[in-house]
């Protein structure tokens, strides 16, 4: 498990392209202290297993899956790409639970500056919407950042100095991909009500008398 507060900007090394996955070298300092093989870092919000250590890189498998689902398939080197370690329980939780199991992509329409901050939207479709909520949270690229618009199209973060300067989000451009996680909550709700993707559509979440017998409050 991650935060989403991210600890350094690496630099993508190389890749070496298998028939459906990847290897990546990533150039790293911060992460690499006390890391193991066999550990996990959060790179651009993809969780990946440390497989091998050097003094200031490391490898990591992609699987197909994980390049179907995300960008890093997008990467090339010296691409810089955002960095966290593993969470410790005796760290502070300075953003959310982030599994680094990404759900989708989106898509950048535009950065607006006001004032000392930067209005990020982004474009992404109708699965991953339906878990973003005004004020909630959403991993971007690895980023814990706090949703301030949404609607059934996109949604929108604003994005302060210190992260600007931290991460890599504002040195996208528009019509670059970025990987998205939705908070965990609101899918763990989803599955314990058993609602089936029907039941989730605007137009039957309505809450009558049928809705309350069939969960069990009438």
């Amino acid at each position: 498990m991650f935060t989403g507060i991210v600890e350094e900007t690496g630099i993508l090394k190389s890749v070496r392209k298998g028939t459906k996955s990847s290897i990546l070298t990533i150039g790293a300092k911060k992460v690499l202290e006390d890391t193991k093989i066999g550990d996990s870092i959060c790179t651009n919000g993809v969780c990946l297993t440390v497989k091998k250590l050097g003094t200031d890189t490391f490898e990591a498998d992609v699987m197909a899956e994980s390049l179907r689902r995300t960008n890093l398939g997008d990467l090339h080197p010296g691409d810089p790409v955002n960095l966290e370690r593993a969470l410790r329980l005796c760290d502070r939780l300075g953003g959310h639970i982030v599994s680094g199991h990404v759900d989708g992509t989106g898509k950048i329409l535009s950065q607006e500056r006001e004032d000392n901050a930067v209005w990020v939207t982004i474009e992404t479709k109708t699965e991953i919407l339906k878990y973003i909520i005004e004020k909630g949270s959403i991993t971007i690229d690895g980023i814990s950042l706090t949703v301030a618009y949404v609607d059934e199209q996109i949604f929108k973060v604003s994005i302060i100095p210190h992260t600007g300067q931290e991460t890599t989000l504002l040195k996208k451009k528009r019509g670059d991909r970025v990987n998205l996680e939705n908070d965990l909550i609101g899918k763990y709700v989803e599955k314990l009500l058993g609602s089936s993707k029907d039941e989730m559509k605007p137009a039957s979440k309505a809450i009558n008398e049928t809705y309350l017998k069939k969960y069990g409050f009438i």
